[in-house]
């Protein structure tokens, strides 16, 4: 190879080719290409791989002040040694070609050497065919881009979706409702469906409005006790509905607000501190294995603020009204729940939650049996209870998560003589195994006792002596990033904390598909 001829490829390699992958990786043109940045330099002595005695030192120095295109790595390299196949040197010339117009047209033209302009002219026929090939594929691209554009649902909002087929049942002897009624040991085959439209208007904050129609019935009527419901049962009777409708936004550096119209309760306004079960597309199959029972007194609408007191302490308050549009009670007389959580992560592996829940005619939790929910036996029309809650997870290794919870509702029943109490006990321990199997994968084992009135001084005949025990497993199989599988079975011995009542069974094989 003459000088001539490489100091030609040494002007097209700098004006075009470094320009190009400046802007555009070469790999979209089905060439390799190396993944390192290029970086704009403006002196060829930034260049630490090319030195004065180079024959293309004199060319690149006169390109850089020239043409003011060329482009070094974030090494301080050129690389100039590299191989270039001939698409990548199309591309370079292509690159050269527009600098070239660009200067033209900018009123610059005496600042291109004519040789420089024979010589690209002789390479662009040359390189005829593959000029046409890249720039075919260039206005393909820029079809493609205009035609997303067109058609794009938004420039703010996402489109999330999810669809969830379950397959569910609930077998055992006698409903624990005291009817002495057979528990009908059908299986049923339903759904839910949800659309959510994330908007975003600075890029740090989310409106939400989600869209949902579903058609799974609770196991509270079957079964005859609360503690048998699953966790994303419920039903809208196939109609589509506004089931969320809230918005989340920073208020400076380490805190944010949160509010919620439509949907959502307690749990929503503090941190779970163990979210692998929280979930009820991906997480526990059942209503009481995936949070804290406390967490769920009170129901949107309502509103939350988070503050980060350090990078390991969170702090977070918030009030939940659920008549609050309701012109004759408002939202100071509506049934009402507010909730106060110190967050701490005083490790890397370990977090610990500390509740606090004031709530008036909210202490129901859907959870546990009938009479926690309503300890006074219908006899009080303004129940308020003090809610204390501890939950703890701790990840013993990255597949291993040993979490635990504890909670204690007092609840007083204010228009009674005396104004009685009644104390609710709950507690649960959980094994979650992530990527069991495979990546993304999810085995998960939970052992508690759900709410139970272990006191009261209203009735003491409304103690309750036995009591229930929650064992659930399942597991969630991740076929891929959009399709996971999860059968999973619990089951409740002494349903009702009644010793007399025979303990029941649910299962569920529950397909959730995210897009």
């Amino acid at each position: 190879m003459t000088i001539k001829v490489r100091q030609i490829l040494t002007h097209l390699t700098v004006i075009g080719v470094t320009s190009f992958l400046t802007n555009n990786p070469v790999s979209a043109l089905g060439t390799s290409n190396t993944t390192d940045p290029l970086a704009q330099v403006t002196s060829v002595s930034q260049l630490s791989d090319v030195a004065p005695s180079d024959w293309a030192f004199q060319s690149l120095s006169s390109l850089v002040e020239r043409y003011g295109c060329i482009a070094g790595y974030p090494d301080g390299t050129y690389r100039g040694n590299r191989a270039l196949t001939r698409y990548e040197f199309a591309a370079g010339l292509n690159a050269c070609l527009a600098q070239i117009n660009s200067l033209i047209t900018s009123s610059t033209a005496d600042a291109i050497r004519q040789e420089d302009i024979v010589t690209l002219q002789r390479l662009q026929t040359e390189f005829a065919q593959e000029l046409t090939v890249l720039r075919g594929r260039v206005d393909q691209l820029e079809a493609r881009t205009a035609e997303l554009e067109a058609q794009q649902f938004s420039t703010t909002t996402k489109l999330e979706g999810e669809v969830v087929f379950a397959v569910n049942g609930v077998t055992g002897d006698r409903k624990a409702d005291g009817s002495d009624d057979e528990i009908d040991d059908n299986l049923i085959l339903a759904y839910r469906t949800r659309l959510d439209f994330n908007t975003s208007f600075s890029g740090t904050d989310n409106l939400r409005v989600r869209l949902q129609a579903r058609n799974i019935p609770e196991f509270e009527d079957a079964a005859g006790t609360p503690m048998a419901n699953l966790g994303i049962d419920g039903s809208s009777g196939s109609s589509v509905e506004l089931s969320r409708l809230d918005y989340f936004f920073p208020v400076g550096e380490r805190a944010s607000g949160y509010v919620t119209i439509v949907g959502g309760g307690l749990g929503d306004f503090v941190t779970t501190v163990n979210p692998l079960l929280s979930s009820s597309g991906d997480g526990a199959v059942s209503l009481f294995g995936r949070e804290n029972p406390i967490r769920r007194q009170g129901s949107a609408p309502g509103a939350s603020f988070f503050y980060e007191l350090s990078d390991a302490i969170l702090f977070e308050v918030g009030y939940a009204a659920s008549d609050a549009s309701d012109s004759e009670v408002g939202i100071w007389q509506s049934p009402y729940a507010a909730v106060a959580q110190l967050t701490v992560q005083p490790s890397e592996s370990l977090n610990v939650a500390l509740t606090y829940i004031r709530s008036y005619n909210s202490i129901s939790t859907g959870t546990g049996s009938e009479l926690s929910n309503d300890p006074f036996d219908d006899e009080a029309e303004t129940i308020t209870g003090n809610s204390y809650g501890v939950e703890a997870a701790l990840q013993v290794s990255p597949k291993f998560t040993l979490g635990g919870r504890v909670g204690w509702i007092q609840a007083t029943a204010t228009d009674l003589d005396n104004n009685p109490s009644a104390n609710i006990f709950t507690w649960a321990v959980s094994l979650a195994f992530p990527d069991l199997a495979g990546e993304d994968n999810l085995a998960g084992i939970i052992i508690g006792v759900p709410p139970k009135v272990v006191s009261n001084e209203f009735d003491a005949d409304l103690e309750e002596d036995a009591t229930s025990l929650h064992l659930e497993a399942f597991y969630r199989f991740q076929v891929n990033d959009n399709l996971a599988i999860t059968p999973g079975v619990f089951m409740i011995t002494n349903p009702e904390h009644d010793a007399d009542n025979d303990t029941i069974y649910v299962g569920t094989v529950r397909t959730t598909f995210e897009f």
